[in-house]
C-alpha cells in the first residue's frame, strides 16, 4: 500500500460523501472542491476500485423501524478464530455489527437489534452455541456519529488547494 493513498481532492470527496452519500451528486461534489464532474465521477470510481470506499449504507432508526432494543454484547474468543467467529456471528439473528478488538480478552463486540428480549435470548443463545463467550452485554441508549474530516486537517474550512496533477481528469 502506498503511504499516501489519498490527495487532497479524494479526501474531500471523502468527507462530502460521509455527510450525504445519497443526495451529493457528481456535480454537487464538483461544485464543492471546483473541479469537474467527470473527474469527481473517476475519482469516486477509483476510491471505490481501491476499496477506499467500501459501500453506501442508510443509518438506521432500528427503534423507529420497530426494533426498540440493541444490546451490545462484549465476548470472547481465540485470537486465531476471532475474524471466523466475527464472521459467523454476522449470521446470527438480530446481529448488525461485529467489531473486532486488536488484542485482549474481551475481542469481540457483537451488536443485536431485537423486538422484544425473548428475541435478544434467542440470539444471545446462538453466539453461546457458536463457542462465544459472552463476558458481559449492554443495552444501547443512543449511539452519536459524524463524518471524520480529519483526512487531513488543513482541508477543513479552506479553500481547496490542488496541484495541477489532481485537479485533471482522469
Amino acid at each position: 500500500m502506498v503511504d499516501d493513498p489519498l490527495n487532497n481532492l479524494d479526501r474531500r470527496i471523502l468527507h462530502l460523501l460521509q455527510i450525504d452519500a445519497r443526495g451529493a451528486s457528481d456535480t454537487d461534489i464538483a461544485n464543492e472542491t471546483d473541479v469537474t464532474g467527470t473527474t469527481i465521477h473517476n475519482r469516486i470510481k477509483q476510491l471505490e476500485k481501491q476499496e477506499v470506499i467500501l459501500g453506501y449504507n442508510p443509518e438506521i432508526n432500528y427503534e423507529a423501524a420497530g426494533y426498540p432494543m440493541r444490546v451490545l454484547f462484549i465476548c470472547s474468543t481465540e485470537l486465531s478464530r476471532r475474524s471466523d467467529m466475527a464472521k459467523e456471528a454476522l449470521e446470527v439473528r438480530g446481529v448488525v455489527n461485529v467489531r473486532e478488538m486488536l488484542a485482549g480478552e474481551e475481542n469481540l463486540h457483537v451488536e443485536v437489534v431485537a423486538e422484544a428480549t425473548s428475541d435478544v435470548k434467542v440470539s444471545t443463545e446462538q453466539l453461546d452455541e457458536l463457542g462465544l463467550q459472552i463476558v458481559t452485554s449492554n443495552i444501547l441508549a443512543e449511539e452519536h456519529t459524524q463524518p471524520w474530516n480529519h483526512f487531513h486537517q488543513e482541508i477543513a474550512g479552506e479553500p481547496d488547494t490542488l496541484s495541477e496533477s489532481e485537479s485533471t481528469e482522469e
